[in-house]
Parts: C-alpha cells; structure tokens; sequence
C-alpha cells in the first residue's frame, strides 16, 4: 500500500524577498503576519503527533524565498528540520524559492540538511509578463536555475500563475512547456487574484489589469494542466488553499478565489477529455446511448458539479442517455467509452 504522504508547512513570508512583485502579499496569502523561528519545533511537534508512523512525512519551508533569508537562520532552520530526519521521524524537507535565489553554494547547504525538493517560483517565462510583475529576474535566471536544481540531483516543482499583467493562454502554455522540458517532476498551477494592499489591486482599480473571471480561469488552468499531464508531470495543487483569510472582501479584491477551483478545473478537464472520445466514435451507427468508464473515486470529477458536464455532453452531443460508472482497471485521468447497442423502432 502507498505510504499517505504528509506535508509540515512552515510559512516565512517576505523574510528572504527584498524585491516586492505586484501581485504578492504573502502576509496575506499565508496567514502569517510574523515568522518567529522558535515557534518551529512547536509547530513541528505539533503535527507529529497527528500522524501515523506509516506516513510519509516531509518538512516544509513555504512562503516568501526560503534561500534569501539570512543565511544563519537559514542554516538553523535546516538543521531543526534535518534532526527529526536524523532521528527517523521525518522523511525529508522541501523549500520554496525564486530563481535568483539559487547557485552552487546555496545548493550545497540544502542537499548537506537532506533537502530533497525545490519549489521554483517560475510564474511565467515570458519576459514582458516578468517586467510588468516586477518579478525581479529574468526567464535566463529561470533556465540558469532550473538546470542547476536538476544537475544537482534535487527534485523541482515549478510554480506558475495564471493570467497575470501581459499573460495570454499561448504564453502560459509555453511557461508549462518550459517546466516541462526543464525536468521537473511536479507543478502548481496559480490563477491570480488581486489581493488588497497589492500593486495589482491599484491596477484594477485603475483600470489597467482585468482581474480573471472565474470561467477564464478555469479554462486556461484546464490547458496548462494537460500540458503537464501530457508530459506525466504531477500537478500537486490548483488555486491557493481555501482559508477566512483569503475569502474574506477585506483581503481579496478580485479574482477566481474559489474554495473549489482545482476541482472545477479537473471537471472541464474530464469534459473536455470524454468530448473528444465520443466525437471519435460518433460514426454514421452511432446509437447516442453512451456509458463512460473512469478510474475510481474519479465519478463525481467526471460528472461535474451539479451534473454540469453530464447535461453539457448530452445537449451538445445530442446523446440519448449517458451514464458513469468507475472501474478499477483504470488509472488516473485515463477513460473509456462504451456505446450501447442502437434500437431503432419500426413504424
């Protein structure tokens, strides 16, 4: 049986990020006003003891750029972290990080305190996307990065956004191709929101950036997400985790912050995905009566909220009926389509 795997996050916003993107209030979007360093072991012991000793578990450094913060704390951090992996009670420590924050030293430090993962802000790779953001680096430092995480034996996650200033579909389909083609083994997918108190929100509020619709957002994350798929990338999260803090009027302006983005965007996908299979078959015999098989525990995706893609499929295909059923010899997003046999009447 595959071991749960559980991540311990620990937040450190804006600690090692001098620069000031301006779609970025990480005091908001982690829930984190202050980082005190004590504060680590409790928040470690803590969720030891809700764990199983079967689970996989996996320290993590999340918010702001965990290798641009003072390189004492830094190095003490990890060497909290890396006792519990000492002592056998934690598997291994992931980080997050932008690209101008890595080179060989600093690659060094992490692999010596058993860091296995490196989480790369790698939010586009279209250089007129990284000027409008101020995102501070430049799409080389991304290539630069990226090739040194991976030459160096770490595993990369790369995280992108969705729909930012100057963003369009095309470039953030080439922003995925790049992670992809850069090694990475996982991804995350992020639509923008405008949070308050950010640069962006001035811009909505004057006009200048259209915030994403959340229809937008969903059909744009559904294309980036078969990108990675495609290429057996795993997309580890769509859309930020719900909280009161990131709902709430008085943080977010505008945007898709819906509690239930990623499943919305895996529901197109499934759409999209079953469409085109029964187009494939929609021959001259076609009876309109189709079941489709999925994997389990995938029925509810496939159908979609409220039977959304069901009544979709069967408007827009003309089918007679169409049922689901899950069968455990599928895997994944992979489906099958079955058509019943057709019985004319006469008259």
């Amino acid at each position: 049986m595959k071991k749960r795997h559980v991540n311990i996050p620990i937040f450190i916003p804006h600690l090692g990020c001098p620069n000031q993107c301006v779609f970025c209030n990480q005091r908001i979007i982690s829930g984190v006003e202050d980082f005190e360093a004590e504060s680590v072991v409790k928040i470690i012991e803590d969720s030891l003891s809700t764990v199983k000793s079967t689970d996989d578990v996996e320290i993590a450094f999340f918010g702001g750029s965990f290798t641009g913060i003072e390189r004492s704390l830094m190095c003490n951090l990890l060497k909290i972290a890396y006792s519990y992996i000492e002592r056998g009670l934690v598997s291994s420590i992931r980080c997050s990080t932008r690209p101008d924050y890595i080179d060989e030293e600093i690659l060094a430090i992490l692999k010596k305190y058993g860091v296995k993962t490196i989480e790369l802000g790698l939010q586009s790779f279209d250089s007129e996307v990284l000027l409008k953001t101020k995102r501070g680096h430049t799409a080389e430092d991304e290539i630069r990065a990226c090739k040194m995480i991976v030459d160096n034996g770490f595993d990369l996650v790369g995280q992108m956004m969705i729909g930012l200033p100057g963003s369009t579909l095309d470039s953030e389909l080439k922003t995925a191709k790049f992670i992809v083609d850069s090694g990475a083994v996982g991804a995350r997918i992020y639509p923008t929101v405008v949070f308050t108190q950010t640069e962006l929100c001035q811009m909505a509020l004057l006009g200048v950036y259209e915030p994403l619709t959340l229809d937008d957002a969903i059909i744009r994350s559904e294309r980036v997400l078969r990108v990675f798929l495609d290429a057996g990338v795993d997309v580890i999260r769509i859309g930020l985790c719900a909280s009161e803090n990131l709902t709430s009027s008085s943080t977010c302006y505008a945007g898709p912050n819906h509690p239930s983005l990623g499943e919305l965007v895996e529901n197109e996908l499934y759409y999209n995905l079953i469409k085109e299979r029964i187009e494939d078959i929609a021959t001259d015999s076609f009876s309109g009566k189709v079941v489709v098989l999925v994997s389990r525990g995938a029925l509810s995706k496939a159908i979609g909220q409220r039977k959304r893609n069901k009544f979709r499929l069967v408007n827009e295909l003309n089918l007679i009926s169409l049922s689901f059923s899950e069968s455990d010899e599928l895997n994944g997003y992979d489906i099958l389509i079955r058509q019943e046999e057709r019985t004319d009447k006469c008259t």
